[in-house]
């Protein structure tokens, strides 16, 4: 099964899965984008919009998912922003690079099945100086998590990658540099990350 088939299984169920446990971290992880000026923001792979509620006004939003079921969801929110929904695949975006100012990655790095291809095109169409701000479930370097690796033989088909390395994945992508990673949830599984592009 594709993520795009499953996701659109997923999607009128989605935010009862995540959106109680992610609340919080999202919104922590949003209030990092500048409160001032009208900054071009990349969300790339919005899912069913539950960052909408905590985007600061003022901005340009562009939106995007691989999956119609879930930007339909995002659509219906109405969060009274300036706001663009793009279909698009996170893998290869349809935008020319430098065009963002900021960029917004919130479980998605380890969700498809390329995590460097995704933040290498995240980091592309981003302008120099300009922040991504992760949002994702990652292991350290080194760590065993054999029930993990276990369980991702099936779910990476399903839903989500549970074997990514993130400093494996950064170490890939030249030019962008960390600014920060916080554990925020399920004993630091869950990490919130701020990176600044060179």
């Amino acid at each position: 099964m594709s993520l795009k088939h499953s996701y659109t299984l997923i999607a009128p169920f989605y935010d009862a899965l995540v959106g109680g446990a992610s609340l919080k971290a999202r919104a922590e992880s949003l209030s990092r984008l500048p409160r001032e000026g009208q900054s071009k923001v990349l969300l790339n792979g919005i899912g069913t919009g539950l960052d909408l509620p905590h985007l600061i006004p003022g901005h340009t939003y562009f939106a995007t998912d691989l999956t119609a079921a879930m930007l339909g969801r995002a659509r219906g929110r109405n969060p009274g922003i300036t706001i663009r929904f793009v279909r698009a695949d996170s893998l290869c975006l349809p935008f020319a690079d430098g065009s963002f100012d900021h960029a917004v990655l919130h479980l998605i790095v380890a969700v498809v099945p390329d995590p460097v291809r995704c933040l290498s095109e995240t980091a592309r169409v981003l302008k120099p100086g300009g922040s991504v701000l992760i949002l994702d479930k990652f292991l350290r370097p080194g760590q065993a998590a054999p029930l993990r690796r276990a369980l991702n033989l099936l779910s990476r088909h399903i839903a989500t990658r549970l074997d990514v390395v993130f400093e494996d994945v950064l170490t890939r992508v030249p030019g962008l540099r960390l600014e920060s990673d916080q554990p925020v949830l399920a004993g630091g599984w869950f990490r919130s990350i701020r990176l600044v592009k060179a």
